[in-house]
């Protein structure tokens, strides 16, 4: 698959738009399939629900999005920590 092209996905009865990207932003995200850090660079996913908006995204390593059925979000944190 080829980075930024958008497609879309059901999951838990909702659209997702799902986009593949390579890591490049140097920034740091936070895996909600693993509750892991995704260091810069790394190629992974970015999801959202359909209706949703920006601040619905979520960044997620390949694998854990493709399991995603299997496995639940292992997110530890409270509500008012910060999300990445």
């Amino acid at each position: 698959m080829r980075y930024g092209l958008e497609r879309t996905e059901e999951w838990r009865g909702e659209d997702w738009a799902v986009r593949q990207v390579g890591g490049s932003t140097g920034k740091r995200y936070r895996c909600p399939g693993c509750d892991q850090e995704i260091p810069p660079g790394v190629p992974h996913v970015v999801a959202w629900p359909r209706l949703g908006d920006v601040d619905d995204r979520r960044h997620w390593h390949k694998a854990c999005w493709s399991a995603r059925d299997r496995r639940g979000t292992r997110v530890q944190r409270s509500r008012n920590a910060p999300r990445y």
